[in-house]
């Protein structure tokens, strides 16, 4: 069946089974592999997009029940002011380790900070549980989260862990 869905601004037509989920719609028929399948029942977050601004799990969202609504990914986030925000300040914070459910940890961000622009720990705890991180980088999430929103100052001056352990690790020791 055919299906018109407006992705990241743009109509995109897809023929697909109307039991297709969005996240095979989106890799494997348009190409956008930002979204990544992590768990395939709507547990780990790494599949999250937003349908009209609202954080969803693609993996467990038919193509048929899209309808209208605008499905923005990862590829698209960083076209709204708060997406660019996030994806600064998890730069800044040096998030990322393995990277694999980056994408949907900025997501479910982004979805809570233009629902909630000042949010507290706990709702940030709250709207980011159902993302799982086996990195374990959640403090960094947090802190990103809290300067994505303008409640602390951006990290961008100072230089991030790596470079500080490569500096360390090229310094002459002592006794040699």
């Amino acid at each position: 069946m055919s299906y018109a869905i407006k992705v990241n601004g743009k109509v995109q037509t897809v023929d697909v089974e109307s039991d297709t989920p969005l996240l095979w719609v989106l890799r494997d028929t348009i190409g956008l592999v930002g979204s990544k399948f992590g768990c395939g029942v709507g547990l780990c977050g790494a599949c999250t997009v937003h349908l009209d601004g609202v954080a969803v799990r693609s993996c467990q969202t038919q193509v048929s029940t899209v309808g209208t609504k605008a499905v923005t990914t990862i590829e698209g986030i960083g076209a709204t002011p708060v997406g660019a925000s996030l994806q600064k300040a998890w730069i800044d914070h040096d998030v990322i380790q393995c990277g694999y459910c980056q994408a949907g940890q900025i997501m479910s961000a982004s979805a809570l900070l233009a629902k909630t622009p000042q949010p507290t720990d706990v709702q940030i705890d709250r709207a980011m549980a159902g993302n799982i991180c086996r990195c374990a980088t959640y403090t960094r999430i947090k802190s990103a989260i809290h300067q994505a929103a303008g409640q602390t100052p951006a990290l961008a001056a100072a230089p991030a862990p790596r470079q500080v352990l490569a500096a360390a690790a090229a310094a002459p020791t002592k006794g040699a």
